[in-house]
């Protein structure tokens, strides 16, 4: 069953009161373009992306691989944040974006898409098994989510995504909304 313009546009208004950091990840989708593409951020404004990504989950992430990718984000030094920010900046294909930032210790790729979404919030979406799934669960993938994924994997969920939010006539933070509500839904069985 294909998500309708009805589900999305629903569930994207109930996202905001059911997940406690909406606020916070507003603030900081406004924020951070900028921020980043100006080069006036600080450390906590860097690492806060690496964060979020993991406790949105609100603790249904394994808190030891949690914890042990913050710390490896934090072995890196500033200037190698600052050279893997402006190489994603610069590249010209999401394949690149995400080698400059995986390249970051404690940045995988999944880690890299969250960089992404806050890097072009109108472009791209953070990527998950749990947006994944929830696709696939409506026709829109046709393979589970993979082991390891790599930038292939990212460009045919990213396609999908801008297909459901044009279908949808929403942005696409709308659709991640929907399809992190109808995951969290799933997962907890309602």
């Amino acid at each position: 069953m294909a998500l309708s313009s009805d589900t999305v546009a629903e569930l994207a208004g109930e996202y905001p009161d059911e997940q406690p950091l909406a606020a916070v990840e507003d603030e900081h989708r406004e924020l951070l373009p900028a921020t980043l593409a100006e080069g006036s951020y600080g450390w906590r404004d860097v690492e806060w992306i690496v964060q979020w990504h993991f406790r949105r989950f609100l603790g249904r992430y394994p808190d030891a691989k949690r914890r042990a990718a913050e710390e490896r984000f934090g072995d890196n030094e500033f200037e190698a944040l600052e050279a893997a920010i402006e190489g994603a900046l610069e590249a010209e294909t999401t394949a690149a974006k995400l080698e400059a930032l995986t390249a970051l210790e404690g940045v995988d790729l999944s880690v890299g898409t969250a960089f992404l979404q806050f890097l072009e919030p109108d472009r791209y979406l953070v990527m998950s098994a749990r947006e994944w799934t929830v696709l696939r669960e409506h026709g829109e993938l046709e393979e589970p989510y993979p082991e390891a994924p790599g930038a292939e994997d990212y460009e045919r969920y990213l396609d999908r995504c801008r297909a459901v939010a044009d279908r949808c006539d929403c942005e696409l933070w709308d659709c991640y909304r929907a399809l992190w509500l109808l995951g969290r839904r799933s997962e907890a069985g309602t």
